[in-house]
């Protein structure tokens, strides 16, 4: 299963191939079912389960997935395309489907005995993904269908299946394959208590109202006292994001930021350490120098050195305006606290609006305004349409709660996909953003999609707009991208260190006031001014410099996990990593790594976000040459990026699309705009 997201913690287990796909399957429970049936069996997701029919749905899952293996291994009859690699596309599709329900479950219900429940069920399908991946009878048969009259497509996913198989650990003796079964076992279990530590983590900071001031009204209203006149803040990014923005206090931000850099811990540390060391091992049983070199093998950087090169490249292009901006900063800091020598970590949120309304006169309050949640939904939906000639309609279907919505997009009268927005914080939920691919499309059904955020239900900021279309771009990709007849090519099988671009690309519409036009209305129904849109513009480059730079200390911090002997104190190493790119240094209480969900799911490849920077910036220049709303380019992103999903390597489908490589260019071209702002 593959969880797509923008912030941290999503999970991709270890296992073999199985681990790149999240998608569905199916089979009959009494006899194997025929090759290419899987869809039919798999959903809709349960709207309000018990823990009786979690574990019911999770046996029947599996036991539809074991019919699968068990006729797969012992079919004599010569393998073919047909009975082989079909069946395995339709075992693999039902075991990963499993696991995203499963994993959808876990985020959304509202008792820790279900998510429990939801947890073991992924637990067991993680381990049966392990066996298959490390199944003599299963790869045999694999290897040996005959390919060669094979459209391109199917030779390249049984080309890819058998890749993955190597690296799975299939060639190893009996003893080494056992080893292997069990540290998958374990990494899976590791993996899940690590995402439950942080989003069961319900420490609160609890403060007078005077401590609030600067807050906007909206939230002092959403926030009411207790019987003692203490408010309680929460971890979740809904109370973090505006008190470290806009609180005057600074005493009350750095205790906030104390509270929220050190969730999960010590706890998770523990984890993190057996983490490392099981994939470690897991490099060193297939000979690999160390886990970084594996996790980047079939990357579009697949060695770690090509990494490095990339971090360096991009910090050089970003030093120089965060410089400037730091410079900037420090210099409106010192009117508003005269004796301030340097920016602490816990200012920078705060010192940020103030700077951009000094220089740009933008505030990021006077724009709120216009973004209330529905109505961003509603243009989100509108602008999908506009792009890609759909239409975007409710879907009727069961929900899980009164917050969540559905919707089916529709073309040419024809479904082709549903998806489900979970938008708002509630206790135990996940705590973050993120994209879960659950069932593929076929020419029966459309694939289904679940998307989960932490949104407030009220005034939005701009930046948690612009989450918004980062997440519903993955939602747009997996849609377009997901209807193949090899359910492991669909959209979430390209490159990892890809995936990100094309919802990263989506993200810039936000800037677009033609865009904001059709639906930045607030509550007096008076539209975004034209004016407020082009001092936000100018605005969008300040600090992009510094945040490049500290995004490139959290991939250092990834890859050097990975790479290195495990440090003694992994919070240490973590300041000192990101230390080594970020000009604001990390604060001595940040206990950052054991909330940093990255280093599980992504494990050496957090320079993924970075790397799909510069690919979206790229894609967006022949948006900026021809037009945002131009038909044809929109038809032509949709047809040469998002659609063929993993058919081809991400490396052609830009070359199709820009007709050339990806180069920096746009990327340093858009760090050169902030310099000049």
């Amino acid at each position: 299963m593959a969880r797509l997201c923008n912030a941290p913690e999503p999970r991709v287990a270890d296992g073999g191939f199985l681990s790149m796909h999240d998608m569905p399957g199916s089979a009959s429970p009494d006899l194997p079912p025929e090759p290419g049936t899987a869809r039919a069996a798999m959903g809709p997701v349960m709207a309000n389960p018990s823990a009786a029919d979690l574990t019911a749905r999770c046996d029947t899952y599996l036991g539809l997935v074991d019919i699968q293996r068990t006729a797969l291994a012992n079919d004599t009859a010569r393998a073919t395309v047909e009975n082989t690699l079909t069946r395995y596309d339709d075992m693999a599709a039902m075991l990963s489907a499993t696991q995203s329900e499963f994993a959808l479950y876990q985020e959304v219900l509202l008792t820790a005995e279900l998510r429990d429940v939801a947890a073991q069920c992924e637990v067991r399908a993680s381990a049966v993904r392990s066996e298959i991946s490390l199944s003599r009878a299963i790869y045999d048969r694999l290897k040996a269908v005959d390919v060669s009259e094979a459209d391109d497509e199917t030779r390249a996913y049984h080309r890819d299946i058998l890749d993955e198989y190597d690296r799975s650990g299939v060639g190893l003796d009996d003893a080494g394959r056992d080893r292997m079964a069990a540290i998958n076992r374990e990494l899976s279990e590791i993996s899940i208590a690590l995402a439950r530590n942080v989003a069961e983590d319900d420490r609160t900071l609890r403060v007078t109202e005077d401590e609030l001031a600067g807050l906007p009204q909206d939230f002092l209203d959403a926030h009411a006292a207790d019987a003692d006149g203490r408010i309680a803040l929460t971890t979740a990014s809904t109370d973090y994001r505006p008190v470290m923005s806009y609180a005057d206090s600074d005493d009350l931000r750095r205790r906030y930021q104390e509270l929220y850099l050190r969730r999960a811990w010590p706890e998770n540390d523990a984890l993190l350490r057996r983490l490392f060391a099981l994939r470690q091992e897991k490099a060193e049983l297939l000979g690999r120098e160390n886990y970084a070199a594996l996790n980047l093998e079939g990357k579009m950087l697949d060695r770690p050195e090509r990494v490095r090169a990339l971090i360096e490249q991009t910090a050089q292009a970003a030093r120089p305006v965060a410089k400037r901006d730091y410079e900037r900063s420090l210099s409106v800091l010192k009117d508003q606290r005269p004796d301030a020598d340097r920016i602490e970590p816990w200012q920078t949120a705060w010192i940020a609006p103030r700077v951009q309304k000094r220089l740009y006169d933008y505030d990021p309050q006077e724009a709120r305004q216009y973004f209330r949640y529905d109505r961003v939904r509603d243009g989100v939906m509108r602008l999908t349409e506009r792009l890609f000639g759909v239409s975007v309609v409710e879907w009727d279907t069961d929900l899980w709660h009164q917050d969540v919505d559905a919707f089916e997009m529709i073309e040419d009268g024809k479904v082709i996909g549903r998806f489900y927005l979970d938008s708002h914080p509630r206790p135990g939920k996940y705590t973050h953003a993120n994209h879960i691919g659950l069932y593929p499309g076929s020419e029966e059904q459309p694939p289904v999609s679940a998307i989960v955020q932490n949104l407030p239900k009220g005034l939005m900021e701009h930046g948690q707009v612009e989450t918004f279309l980062h997440e519903f771009g993955h939602g747009l990709h997996a849609i377009f991208g997901s209807s193949h007849r090899w359910t492991g090519q669909r959209y979430s099988a390209v490159e990892r260190d890809f995936i990100e671009a094309p919802s990263q690309m989506l993200e810039n519409w936000v800037y677009d006031y033609a865009t904001l036009a059709t639906f930045a209305v607030n509550d007096a129904g008076e539209t975004i001014p034209r004016d407020l849109v082009e001092r936000m513009n100018a605005a969008r480059y300040f600090n992009k410099g510094l945040h490049e730079l500290t995004q490139l200390g959290y991939a250092n911090v990834a890859l050097n996990f990975y790479s290195q002997p495990v440090p003694d104190d992994l919070g240490e190493a973590t300041r000192r990593w990101i230390d080594e790119y970020a000009l604001i240094p990390q604060p001595d209480y940040s206990q950052m790594q054991a909330a940093f969900g990255h280093l599980d799911g992504y494990g050496a490849s957090y320079y993924t976000y970075g790397w799909s920077r510069i690919i979206s910036e790229d894609l967006f220049a022949r948006f900026t040459a021809e037009g945002l709303d131009n038909p044809q380019v929109a038809a032509d992103y949709r047809r040469m990026v998002l659609q063929p999903g993993g058919t081809r390597p991400a490396a052609q489908l830009l070359r199709d699309f820009l007709g050339r490589d990806v180069t920096l260019d746009a990327f340093r071209a858009d760090m050169e705009r902030g310099l000049a702002g």
